[in-house]
């Protein structure tokens, strides 16, 4: 039976120890605009199919069954009492695949990734269960933190750009869809003019989708791709070959000795995992502000509670290199601008984000939605990698407090860039220990005024 929210109350649940359970048309309403807005933009999740068969040489059918498995874990946010639409760590993404590139193509490369993705996720779930994830983050220098989120971003844009690159494959594509992203997402002009017009705000409110789609008749036109070839039925998914094939009861363990490599690479993941959590709680408190007839409750270490079993659970049953995030930030901000137009618009923040993450899960399973984005899905992976340097650079740049902190910063992200977040992090160290070192108030230049921090907004597509 349905369960109704009293004004100014939390939404209903069922108590289980840390976690608040919400059960779709018990605990919260289904929101039907949600769903097909999820419908659409699965298209954009589809491109970690071309980043497992780049990095991993997944096939087609294996790669969908691990972003499928993904999907299934997205839900479990709102019904674990989590009110955001989760997605993938998408900043450290191209530090990821930096590090497994490292290792050989094969099994040896698939243990790496195992031993990455279950350390963060140990790392996630104890600091959650200990509540020790905002101390340790305090301790990590504004300098290193900023280097992190700037190498990230250097990568993504190094991963079209560079040798073997996307941008050789499609250029003229990526060229015009980026353009398009560009100006959406960030043109001053473009914002001045979204919120006059429906038209422009429905357009706004889609993301990445617009550029995906002009993607899908640009390529073609310029003879980059092919037209798409709609198939109709379901989607027919191998979890069979991935989990005789991909898995560490078929191919090994990861040593040891891959997991204190990968040590370097889960500290930078969290420290940008922090960012996103940070993120989705001044999301929510924007919105709360706009509805006070429902309370939303937001516990950090329950997300990390959350985000770090999913990410142990898929180390052992479907490898990821997108990783198991606790936002995607650019749909939470179009769910969150629907649900302050008023509880008619969106009955609570668990429906909209829980019914959201329901229709990008039924998207993989129909095939006209799926072929008709497979030959773009590199495409809108270039798109995705770009915007993300763009947003990381930029929030990078705002994580700096001095000239010093800039400058080592840089320096940090190139070495990322070059050889690696092992190199990077021990560089940020060094150069930290022999700048910063001793340093009092005075002897540095600070970037910002205390009137530009208080108006810093970090934001992340």
């Amino acid at each position: 039976m349905s369960q109704k929210r009293e004004y100014g109350k939390e939404q209903p649940y069922i108590s289980a120890g840390p976690f608040k359970v919400r059960i779709p048309g018990v605990h919260y309403k289904f929101e039907l605009p949600d769903y097909i807005q999820g419908l659409l933009m699965c298209a954009v999740c589809l491109g970690a199919i071309p980043m497992l068969q780049q990095y991993l040489g997944m096939p087609f059918r294996v790669a969908l069954a691990i972003v499928i498995l993904n999907g299934i874990f997205y839900c479990t946010h709102v019904l674990l009492g989590d009110p955001v639409i989760p997605g993938w760590v998408t900043p450290a993404i191209p530090l990821l695949m930096l590090y497994v590139s490292g290792f050989p193509m094969g099994p040896q490369r698939v243990q790496a990734l195992i031993a990455f993705e279950l350390s963060l996720g140990i790392l996630a779930a104890f600091l959650g269960i200990t509540g020790l994830g905002k101390k340790v983050i305090s301790l990590i220098p504004n300098c290193m933190q900023a280097g992190i989120i700037i190498g990230a971003g250097l990568a993504a844009v190094n991963t079209v750009f560079g040798k073997g690159g996307n941008f050789d494959k499609f250029p003229w594509s990526i060229v015009i869809c980026i353009g398009l992203a560009f100006y959406l997402l960030f043109s001053n002009h473009f914002k001045s003019i979204r919120n006059k017009n429906s038209i422009f705000r429905t357009i706004s409110n889609l993301g990445i989708l617009p550029c995906v789609l002009l993607a899908v008749v640009v390529g073609p036109l310029v003879g980059e791709t092919v037209w798409p070839s709609i198939k109709w039925g379901f989607s027919n998914p191998s979890f069979g070959e991935l989990w005789s094939h991909w898995t560490f009861w078929s191919i090994g363990f990861p040593s040891p000795k891959m997991f204190i490599q990968a040590l370097p690479m889960v500290f930078s993941a969290y420290v940008i995992l922090f960012g996103e959590m940070i993120q989705a709680q001044a999301l929510l408190e924007d919105a709360q502000k706009a509805r006070p007839d429902e309370l939303i409750e937001y516990n950090p270490n329950r997300s990390h509670l959350i985000f770090g079993l999913r990410n142990m659970i898929m180390s052992f049953i479907g490898p990821d290199i997108t990783m198991c995030g606790p936002l995607w930030a650019a749909m939470q901000v179009v769910v969150c601008d629907r649900y302050k137009h008023g509880r008619k618009a969106m009955d609570s923040i668990n429906g909209g984000s829980g019914s959201f993450r329901f229709g990008t899960l039924t998207g993989y399973f129909l095939m006209p939605i799926v072929t008709f984005v497979t030959p773009v899905l590199s495409i809108a992976l270039a798109l995705t990698m770009l915007i993300q340097g763009y947003v990381s650079v930029r929030i990078g740049v705002l994580k700096a407090r001095t000239m010093n902190d800039l400058g080592i910063a840089g320096v940090m992200a190139a070495v990322i860039v070059a050889r690696g977040a092992t190199w990077g992090l021990a560089v940020g160290v060094v150069l930290s220990l022999l700048i910063l070192i001793g340093n009092k108030k005075g002897f540095d230049v600070n970037l910002f005024s205390k009137q530009d921090d208080k108006k810093e907004v970090s934001e992340e597509v």
